[in-house]
């Protein structure tokens, strides 16, 4: 069983910058097309910014036009949490980091094959390691 990461804000603050802080710890969402991964090519793998649990494989990422970074499916062992969100009016299902409850973004039924799924994360909530080098 994973072990959860729990923080008090004040600890997030000082982790994290502003945007960071705001998006995954107040479920806030970057500007559409504003985010360092929203075009971003490289292989590797991304994480959560705030505890590095590891999310998305870079194969399944694809660019879906939305202005955020998409994904048609998350790791084997990523176990993220989906939960309803009615927030602004609208019925979605919100993504969490099932380690430490950052929210990440949300999860649509408009996606490519195979999955027809699609993963529209804020850049803000991730991390990235290449395959060739350690990177944020």
């Amino acid at each position: 069983m994973m072990k959860k990461i729990v923080k008090n804000p004040q600890q997030w603050q000082s982790q994290l910058d502003p945007e960071q802080y705001r998006v995954t710890r107040e479920a806030g969402t970057e500007a559409p097309f504003s985010g360092r991964y929203c075009d971003h090519v490289d292989d590797g793998q991304y994480h959560c910014i705030c505890c590095n649990h590891p999310l998305f494989g870079s194969t399944s990422k694809f660019h879906s036009g939305c202005g955020w970074p998409s994904f048609n499916g998350e790791l084997d062992t990523a176990e993220i949490t989906q939960r309803p969100d009615l927030s602004h009016g609208m019925n979605r299902i919100e993504l969490l980091c099932p380690q430490c409850d950052a929210h990440l973004g949300h999860i649509f039924n408009d996606g490519p094959p195979p999955t027809g799924q699609r993963y529209c994360i804020n850049s803000a909530a991730l991390g990235f390691e290449s395959d060739n080098e350690t990177s944020e």
